[in-house]
């Protein structure tokens, strides 16, 4: 989708060099003088790092997400937005998309518990046991933090950990993207140790 600079990119720096630049916008909190079109905008909470100081708006609408930025957050009186949080903001339009400029609404009652998120401490690692394969995306639940892979029919699913994409620069999948995976046995099954993108450069193999 166009305009949705980092959101919907799996490798932000590789596949989307707007991401940086738009990292750069994000780091210029707007003005305080109202601008000449806002845009009220209603959805969740897809991601938010107060390190990074932004974080991205999923509208309820489909449009683009919205970027949201640490500044505005706290100009409203709060701190962070969690995962899964239902937010309504006023936008502006900026050159790389949507931008949030006033918080009217947060209600955190919808979001993830910290305790819910993935954490990479509390991953099982597995060893894998098969070469880089192909794969497709059967489903994934970035909030939920996990998904699946399929090889195709009769043959099992092979689950996917949100940390295991993270250790290889991907940020999200979607449902039919072609992948890579190197998996193992894990305590539930097939288990993914390595995720690349099938449209990205692979490794050599040994």
């Amino acid at each position: 989708m166009t305009g949705d600079f980092g959101s919907n990119s799996f490798n932000l720096r590789e596949e989307n060099p707007s991401f940086d630049q738009g990292r750069r916008e994000s780091s210029q909190p707007i003005a305080e003088e109202n601008p000449v079109e806002l845009i009220q905008v209603s959805g969740r909470i897809k991601w938010f790092d107060v390190a990074k100081g932004f974080g991205f708006i999923v509208p309820d609408n489909g449009m683009p997400d919205v970027l949201l930025h640490v500044t505005c957050l706290r100009r409203e009186g709060y701190q962070a937005a969690n995962e899964g949080a239902r937010i309504v903001v006023e936008a502006v339009q900026r050159p790389r998309g949507l931008q949030a400029f006033r918080i009217l609404s947060l209600d955190e009652s919808t979001a993830l518990h910290p305790s819910e998120l993935p954490l990479p401490r509390t991953h099982v690692q597995v060893v894998p046991t098969s070469g880089l394969e192909p794969a497709v995306v059967k489903w994934f639940n970035r909030l939920r933090g996990f998904g699946f892979l399929t090889q195709g029919e009769g043959k099992p699913d092979i689950f996917v950990h949100m940390e295991t994409l993270r250790r290889y620069g991907i940020a999200e999948l979607k449902p039919g993207e072609r992948v890579f995976v190197r998996f193992g046995d894990g305590s539930k099954g097939l288990m993914a140790a390595e995720v690349r993108l099938a449209d990205m450069a692979l490794p050599h193999s040994h």
